[in-house]
């Protein structure tokens, strides 16, 4: 299928630069942009009702150094980043307004970057991606239509580079705490003969992390070229990378961070670690991590081509027509001990002399191998007071999920490579949107955005606990929104939008789940004023977020270090988000936001087991919530940014986080919660020039500079076993001092 996939796609391209070349004149002068046309058939634009946030590329590179894409925004409104390793390198994630990554649409390009199965976005399998972006934006809430799942706190459209007038080439290298380390050189042609332009990067990122063990050896590629005529543009990239992250998936347990020496042995006991674990447990403080065998890691890859086509037509009319194909592979290995051979594995049982050997120490690879293509579509016109789209797309996924055993103390007759699971995940992805803004006055502006969405999801075969599975559903989504703008002024505007999105659960949904799992419904009211003048812009914005049946997280944990989630009947998050920045003076600079908010469910019902005293019984037990917090959904998230420019070339800035308490689980309970943190960096940039070197730019961020030691995320479960109540919390620890230094040049 890949290999089918590539070959339409040069075909393709051929096809369309010999149309160009023989058909577009020489002489003529640029006049199409990419971004004009194919990113804003799927951004919000200035008369777009909707809450939003842009980040331009100056901005990207000013706090890129190597971090993962969600730390570079983490200074947006609304929004909470977290890192496995504790540095920002390797597995991290971000929520914005509560929501996690399987709910944060994500596309490049227009195109869906999103796990078509699992609805996750995982940075890791694009490191340093950042450096050949061009602009991203956010969106908070519904927003407007765009590919993909379906955005239920919000969007992050990513804008690789454009074109440059001249050529140049850069080299970034960047050292750090914790053994981290950046290197990446960009080439990029500039433009030949005013028509044609490349661009191409190679990167290498690696750190051992805060966490022990937690290293990350990260490599990435980038290419792009780029074609452009008087009416239209062609650009072809080609993308991807390499990681190989050893497992810090699980977190540190609570009784391991406060040094309570009485509950790290009931975790020793509860847990059934041997000695070598339990004395790591019992010796390893703040950087614990589980695993000791020397290749536990995830070893993934991940290609990506796309090909876009930008038209214009007339003055009024332009389309984008957008190929994609991308190719997944990889696995995370793991040791095992005491694994039942006919049980787990499906294999024999061992005969050692008189003995029969039912279990065994083994090592296992756990694969997923998937294929994801399709394309998208823009018309856009405008005239007059007319400004509409008409877009839209098509996608395919296939995910084969299997598991190998590589090694065994023990093991009878098997085959090489033998798969004791095998299943297959497809889904079939179509949307179809049309927005329409409509200038009803000077000061009046009309918004409209209706969305059909369809969804054809089913897995079948065996699962990796070997039992058959046959899962999955359709669905057929209306998404409308309307809104509208009012301008009081030049410089101050109010707006107000209305947006329904509908969801469909993912792949662990059906999977986790002892019941079917509903797909959610979202009623999206939002309120705001803008302010803006030569020295002050000012924005607050009011929501509230409406869910049916939305599927929140329980605190829960799934084999593999994923979220278990349960449908929620009812459920709000309610906010307010002020944003905004002042030029003091010539030289100080502030900029911040905060959102304050109330996130609730109507009636929650906390499911938990009872083994009994021997374990040897299995009873379900409820507890029933009224009005209680939604997990992971902080009340107060605020972010403050000092910046002093003495000068052209030297900057200080003085960055202030502070994310307010959150519960990890439903019940509303403080001794299932995460500390609120308050955490300041601060960064020093200082550029000049030479006779050689066009641009040499000098960067330090030194992060949490009062070394506060706090947890950005975690998990809980509980059970009992007859009287005996157990109740375990893990946290994610996050480093304490640490410094990145980074050193660019520009040739």
């Amino acid at each position: 299928m890949k290999h089918a996939m590539l070959s339409i796609l040069a075909i393709l391209l051929n096809s369309i630069l010999l149309w160009a070349q023989t058909n577009l004149p020489i002489d003529s002068v640029r006049t199409v942009s990419l971004s004009e046309i194919v990113i804003s058939t799927t951004r919000a634009g200035d008369k777009s009702p909707v809450a939003y946030t842009n980040l331009e590329k100056e901005e990207i590179e000013e706090r890129n150094l190597g971090q993962d894409i969600p730390f570079l925004l983490r200074l947006t409104p609304s929004l909470v980043t977290t890192s496995d390793a504790g540095t920002g390198v390797g597995y991290t994630g971000m929520r914005i307004r509560g929501s996690d990554a399987t709910r944060i649409n994500i596309t490049i390009n227009g195109i869906p970057y999103n796990d078509a199965e699992s609805q996750g976005t995982f940075w890791v399998n694009l490191p340093d991606f950042s450096s050949s972006l061009n602009s991203i934006q956010i969106q908070r809430g519904v927003g407007t239509s765009t590919n993909g799942a379906g955005a239920f706190g919000g969007s992050v459209n990513l804008e690789t580079s454009v074109p440059s007038s001249s050529a140049f080439g850069e080299i970034n290298n960047s050292v750090g705490s914790f053994g981290t380390r950046k290197h990446n050189i960009i080439i990029n042609s500039g433009l030949i003969n005013n028509r044609w332009s490349f661009e191409g990067r190679l990167s290498k990122i690696a750190s051992d992390g805060y966490v022990d063990r937690a290293t990350a050896d990260l490599k990435s590629y980038f290419l792009s070229g780029s074609y452009i005529g008087k009416n239209t543009t062609l650009k072809a990239l080609v993308f991807g990378g390499k990681e190989v992250t050893y497992q810090s998936w699980y977190g540190t347990p609570e009784a391991v961070l406060n040094g309570d020496s009485d509950g790290i042995e009931e975790v020793i006991a509860n847990n059934g670690l041997n000695a070598e674990q339990a004395d790591n447990i019992r010796n390893d403080g703040r950087t614990f991590n589980w695993y000791f065998y020397d290749n536990e890691v995830d070893n993934y890859t991940q290609d990506h081509y796309q090909l876009h086509l930008s038209q214009r037509i007339n003055n009024s009319l332009s389309f984008n027509l957008s190929g994609h194909y991308t190719y997944g592979r990889g696995y995370f290995e793991q040791f095992r001990e005491g694994e039942d051979l006919l049980e787990d594995y499906g294999l024999d049982y061992v005969t050692v002399g008189a003995e029969t050997v039912m279990e065994t120490d083994l090592i296992r690879r756990r694969w997923l191998d998937n294929d994801f293509y399709g394309f998208t579509y823009g018309l856009i016109f405008n005239e007059g007071r007319v400004d509409a789209t008409l877009g839209g797309g098509y996608n395919y996924y296939s995910g084969d999920h299997f598991g190998e055993v590589i090694w065994a103390q023990f093991a009878a007759t098997s085959d090489i490579r033998e798969r004791y699971y095998d299943n297959v995940g497809e889904k079939k992805d179509f949307n179809s949107f049309l927005k329409l803004n409509y200038d009803l006055s000077d000061k009046v502006n009309l918004f409209g955005d209706l969305q059909v969405r369809t969804v054809n999801y089913h897995t079948t075969g065996v699962d990796n606990d070997r039992q058959n599975i046959d899962i999955g559903d359709d669905y057929a989504f209306f998404n409308p929104k309307i809104g509208a703008s009012y301008s009081l002024n030049r410089n101050n505007s109010i707006y107000a939008s209305y947006a329904i999105g509908n969801r469909e659960p993912d792949r662990n949904d059906f999977i986790d789940s002892p019941v079917v799992p509903k797909h959610e419904t979202l009623r999206d009211l939002e309120i705001g004023y803008k302010v803006s003048t030569s020295d002050m812009v000012f924005n607050v914005n009011v929501y509230h977020m409406n869910y049916k049946n939305q599927l929140v997280l329980t605190g829960e944990l799934n084999d593999v270090g994923s979220n278990i989630r349960t449908n929620a009947p009812k459920s709000h998050r309610t906010g307010i988000e002020l944003s905004g920045g002042v030029q003091l003076t010539e030289a100080i600079n502030w900029s911040g936001n905060v959102t304050l908010s109330q996130n609730k469910i109507e009636n929650f019902t906390e499911v938990l087991y009872d083994y009994g005293e021997a374990f040897d019984e299995f009873n379900i037990l409820e507890n029933d919530f009224r009005d209680t917090d939604i997990s992971f959904s902080p009340n107060t998230i605020a972010t403050s940014n000092w910046t002093f420019s003495p000068s052209n070339f030297l900057s200080f800035s003085l960055i202030t986080k502070y994310v307010g308490k959150q519960f990890l689980d439903n019940t509303s309970n403080d001794n299932r919660s995460i500390d609120a943190y308050f955490v300041n960096d601060i960064q020093v940039g200082f550029n000049f020039s030479s006779q050689l070197i066009k641009e040499i730019e000098i960067k330090l961020l030194v992060n949490n500079i009062l070394s506060h030691q706090y947890e950005s995320n975690g998990y809980t479960f509980g059970y009992f076993g007859g009287s005996n109540a157990v109740r375990e919390n893990y946290y994610y620890p996050q480093a304490g001092r640490n410094f990145l230094l980074g050193l660019r040049l520009r040739f």
